[in-house]
């Protein structure tokens, strides 16, 4: 029997949460590269994205549910530990690569999402560009990602498809 057939995607998902959850508890440090793991699956998931299997293009995935909205998207992930967005940073966004629009999942200590928000390529530039030493290294912290972004779904509302406007 193949791991296909013994383990879903969904089951696995959820023990990385915990895993990475516990992890965290244990050591006070979060487990590298689970974050953004369990983000992409929560956004394709919960946005009707379509992941890219090569994310050499700058962006990781596609939106097909619909015409409307950005199409390109890069995945952005973090977990927030304690309520406080200060000091934390996106990760680093690929200017030279063609994208539409960057996808933030916060996610609170259990690694489970509680918002998602997206904002588009024009509105990062022009924000970014008020700090030029972070714009070299696409550099931006979660509290601006915020500021400008649009909330695009949330643990107790779902999917606001409003929120992708043309």
């Amino acid at each position: 029997m193949t791991a296909t057939n013994i383990y879903s995607v969904e089951k696995l998902i959820e023990q990385a949460r915990q895993l990475a959850a516990d992890f965290k508890q244990m050591t006070g440090k979060p487990l590298p590269g689970v974050s953004n793991e369990i983000a992409e699956h929560d956004a394709v998931k919960l946005l009707g994205l379509e992941l890219c299997e090569d994310r050499s293009h700058g962006f990781d995935a596609r939106r097909v549910s619909t015409t409307v909205g950005p199409q390109r998207v890069q995945i952005k992930a973090r977990a927030i530990f304690n309520d406080n967005y200060r000091g934390q940073r996106l990760g680093q966004l690929k200017f030279d690569k063609e994208w539409d629009s960057v996808v933030l999942v916060l996610m609170n200590e259990r690694y489970q999402a509680f918002e998602i928000l997206e904002a588009r390529r024009e509105e990062i530039v022009d924000n970014i560009n008020d700090n030029p030493s972070r714009s070299k290294r696409g550099a931006m912290s979660v509290a601006k990602f915020r500021n400008i972004a649009t909330l695009v779904w949330t643990l107790e509302e779902g999917l606001d498809r409003a929120a992708w406007h043309d």
